[in-house]
């Protein structure tokens, strides 16, 4: 069963000259919880940030959820940094690691919950076996690396069959989707199963964070909710 749905900003987008001010501001305009998306220039072509900005953004006061998404390789020595640094909830790619299984455990071990992410063009059969361990899958709807592109179609048939292995397992897991939602796209996307939104220039582009979330909600459907 779907669960309510939650606009999840990434930072990605932030104004990092006032980052703990621009996410405040994100979370107050209706925002469920933070996307925090870390790049190592290995795994992806880019390099972001570390557990220092998860650390920075819970000294500033932002209590939401943290749902820090690694697109590194390998995962496993630094989620303990992330989890100390205040992450609430981690997802890596499984062929980052050796061992998809034991990094979920360890991810749940540490007292965040644990989250698989899947790019593109990766097959999601592994689910058949790991779905028992998952608190959140993650479809990338663009190959990661970079914001601000736009999102590729095929994306919806994954979220569809994903959305199947969920209510088959019977369990609570969040389906979430990254990369190029839009007010005008939003509606399909969670047609095809997504109860999750990460927004990142078509959230921190806009002027009025506010009327952004209520966009965003509104083409979801008049029953959206911005809790998580």
């Amino acid at each position: 069963m779907k669960q309510l749905p939650v606009i999840a900003p990434s930072i990605l987008s932030a104004d990092f000259a006032r980052l703990g001010e621009d996410v405040s501001a994100a979370l107050q305009a209706g925002a469920g919880m933070v996307h925090v998306d870390v790049m190592d220039n290995h795994y992806v072509p880019n390099l972001t940030f570390g557990p220092l900005v998860c650390n920075a953004l819970r000294q500033y006061g932002v209590t939401a959820p943290l749902d820090v998404h690694l697109m590194i390789e390998p995962v496993d020595a630094l989620i303990p940094a992330f989890a100390e640094a205040g992450a609430s909830l981690i997802s890596f790619h499984p062929e980052a690691s050796k061992h998809p299984d034991r990094t979920l455990q360890l991810i749940r071990s540490l007292g965040c919950e644990a989250g698989l992410a899947f790019n593109p063009g990766m097959p999601i059969e592994m689910l058949d076996y790991l779905i028992d361990k998952v608190d959140l899958i993650l479809v990338m709807s663009v190959n990661p690396g970079f914001s601000g592109q736009s999102f590729i179609p095929s994306a919806l048939q994954k979220l569809s069959d994903i959305r199947r292995r969920i209510d088959a397992s019977g369990r609570s897991i969040r389906l979430e989707i990254d990369g190029g939602v839009t007010p005008k796209n939003i509606g399909s996307i969670s047609a095809a199963g997504a109860d999750t939104f990460v927004v990142g220039s078509a959230f921190f582009n806009t002027p009025n964070y506010v009327e952004t979330v209520q966009n965003l909600l509104r083409g979801i459907g008049d029953s959206a909710s911005p809790s998580c």
